[in-house]
């Protein structure tokens, strides 16, 4: 499907450098791979707070511990 749509022109600067540089087939596809990544972070953010309401909020304990692992295996600095 072909749509339109409008975009700063710092962003279509961007997918276009991506195209430049290899990072990307075409602009197309680079804003496709976005919007997927997106979706799939609004589907985490939704989960998440599903398991919030579910079970309530990690605990600070449980955070700290989350937190020192993360930094522990460098996904957090």
């Amino acid at each position: 499907m072909k749509i339109a749509v409008s975009l700063p022109d710092e962003l279509v600067a961007a997918a276009r450098r991506a195209v430049a540089t290899g990072r990307a087939h075409s602009v197309s596809a680079y804003v496709a791979a976005a919007l997927t990544r997106a979706e799939r972070e609004d589907s985490l953010a939704e989960l998440l707070a599903e398991l919030d309401r579910e079970l309530g909020e990690p605990s600070a304990e449980a955070q700290a511990w989350a937190d020192r692992e993360l930094r522990r295996t460098g996904l957090l600095t």
